[in-house]
């Protein structure tokens, strides 16, 4: 029999499920989609520094930490790319698995001296969401603390893609004309970049490294494929993120399992039958399109 619903962590997933959505539209079409799931891994040696020079995992701590570790790993990034004429891709890869690496290997030679478990981090846990919770309204409300996180990203991300949506979709898809418009690409592109680093110190600590990637690539990669303009596409990615993260929840509660993993499956499952629709609607408008008439003159 099904658990009762907790809105909490229903609300939690699909707030954050929405942030990682929208982001991820941009970094999809930017073909950045790897650089996503670099942040997401060279975060983990910074959280560990965080955790063993503090002894706390507050987040300011950890985002120090993993904001840190993340600005490390783009700027080796530029440079293998730049100094060393590497390609984009085996630049990203090479940071990524050597990163994550260096993380894994120091959570596990610490997990025995401090309280960091590997597997919460990599996985991440909602089910834990309603056991931290602050109280609003003179006590009278308790709120979980990760939704309220997840709604201030929310409010952060969604001011700033409405009031600077031109420039950063300037400086990301035509620099050239940016610039003679005054707006500075690399400004932008590193908001965009600084954004997606502190989502996903939050998100980290919330469901884990591997759903974030899930999140930031799968429900943009879905709604790419409806072959929809740029602002429809943003808003048909953050529908499937959040009905990947209701749809998870409720077969984590049907079926049993981490709520994360299935939230992901959720979505790998939404971006499977977008892709089956796509393919079925090209072979249908390949088939009943028109045929252009024979000349009779040969």
């Amino acid at each position: 029999m099904m658990a009762a619903v907790n809105w909490g962590i229903v609300l939690t997933a699909v707030v954050l499920a929405v942030v990682c959505a929208l982001l991820g539209s941009f970094l999809l079409l930017r073909r950045m989609a790897l650089l996503g799931d670099v942040i997401s891994h060279a975060v983990v040696p910074g959280i560990v520094l965080a955790y063993l020079w503090s002894g706390v995992r507050e987040l300011p701590v950890m985002l120090l930490g993993a904001g840190g570790s993340a600005i490390a790993a783009l700027l080796l990034v530029q440079l293998l790319q730049h100094r060393f004429g590497w390609s984009s891709d085996a630049a990203l890869a090479a940071v990524l698995s050597s990163f994550f690496a260096v993380g894994v290997l120091s959570l596990s030679s610490v997990a025995a001296q401090v309280d960091l478990d590997v597997e919460c981090v990599l996985y991440g846990e909602l089910a834990y969401v309603p056991l931290d919770t602050v109280l609003l309204f003179g006590g009278g409300v308790a709120a979980p603390r990760a939704l309220l996180t997840a709604l201030g990203l929310l409010v952060v991300v969604v001011i700033v893609l409405v009031l600077g949506y031109r420039r950063l979709v300037l400086s990301l898809f035509d620099p050239e004309c940016a610039a003679v418009l005054g707006i500075v690409p690399r400004r932008w592109q590193g908001v965009l970049l600084g954004l997606t680093a502190v989502v996903t110190v939050v998100g980290f600590e919330l469901v884990g490294a591997i759903l974030i990637v899930a999140l930031l690539v799968v429900p943009a990669a879905a709604a790419r494929l409806l072959r929809v303009s740029l602002p429809v596409m943003i808003g048909a990615a953050a529908l499937f993120g959040a009905v990947s993260a209701v749809v998870g929840y409720g077969l984590s509660g049907a079926i049993g399992g981490a709520i994360s993993g299935w939230i992901a499956l959720a979505a790998g499952a939404e971006l499977g039958l977008v892709l089956a629709w796509h393919q079925l609607r090209r072979a249908w408008v390949s088939e009943h399109a028109p045929t252009a008439p024979e000349n009779p003159l040969g």
